[in-house]
């Protein structure tokens, strides 16, 4: 049975009051750290939170394909090949703090992200968020994490995000029976930035449908789509994580590129 989420409220408050008990997780490196979060019914929602010494923003990294990363205890990663995962030092270096969750108790999120349930999840890591620096926190998702983001983005209001960046999303249906149109585009309300690989060849994701999901976003302030080419395939599938799709090879054009739209909004 699936258990549900805590509110961002009840995330915050709870940070705000255990504030030992939170900062005791363990540090890993002087920049990273396992935080785990409650969650109703016993169950904790894990991620690892990368920073510099005075991050400018934090960015809420939301991971493609099943959602499972497999972040250990101390900090080791199972499945560490996709994008806002393994590039996570490349935005350290450009200034930002991530934060990365990975999936509670394991959960293939495939199908899920475009729930109401998996809003409210978006709301309690942007609470985690704040509550670990001050500074704009961001939203970023790759590919079908890209559905996370936007259904956070339209489901957050009052400040609680400065923007959201959707790359290589899944705009057309697949395995997971939705796409970034399911998580109502039309109620974000902050800027937000489309990416689109030409190279990529991922058949959800195709490069040409990044005017289309900009032009879903009706209700934000500002829509930019950002268009970028090349990547090495190494992955056995044009959906895999080291390929086009995942900017495998591209990973520092890409962050350099992204960073630069960050900082024009903060």
């Amino acid at each position: 049975m699936r258990r549900p989420f805590l509110t961002p409220c009840f995330i915050l408050a709870f940070l705000l009051l255990s504030a030992p008990h939170f900062a005791a997780a363990q540090t890993l490196a002087p920049t990273e750290r396992v935080l785990n979060l409650p969650v109703h019914g016993g169950d904790q929602q894990r991620a690892l939170y990368v920073s510099p010494s005075h991050p400018r923003a934090t960015i809420v990294m939301l991971p493609g394909g099943r959602g499972d990363v497999g972040i250990a205890r101390d900090g080791e990663i199972a499945h560490g090949n996709n994008f806002v995962v393994r590039s996570r030092v490349l935005w350290n270096a450009a200034g930002f703090a991530v934060l990365i969750p990975d999936a509670v108790d394991n959960q293939n999120l495939r199908g899920l992200r475009s729930s109401p349930q998996y809003a409210a999840l978006v709301g309690d890591l942007v609470a985690a968020a704040h509550a670990q620096a001050p500074g704009p926190v961001f939203l970023l998702g790759t590919s079908q994490g890209s559905i996370a983001a936007m259904n956070g983005a339209a489901n957050l209001r009052d400040g609680q995000i400065a923007g959201i960046v959707l790359t290589e999303s899944v705009s057309r249906p697949g395995g997971s029976h939705e796409t970034v149109f399911d998580a109502h585009p039309e109620r974000v309300n902050v800027p937000a930035l489309v990416v689109a690989n030409s190279d990529d060849r991922c058949n959800v994701a195709p490069p040409e449908d990044a005017d289309k999901i900009a032009a879903a976003m009706s209700g934000a302030p500002r829509v930019e789509v950002l268009r970028v080419s090349g990547g090495d395939q190494r992955s056995s599938t044009d959906c895999g994580s080291l390929s086009p799709h995942g900017y495998y090879g591209i990973e520092q054009k890409v962050v350099d590129t992204i960073a630069a739209w960050i900082d024009a909004a903060i």
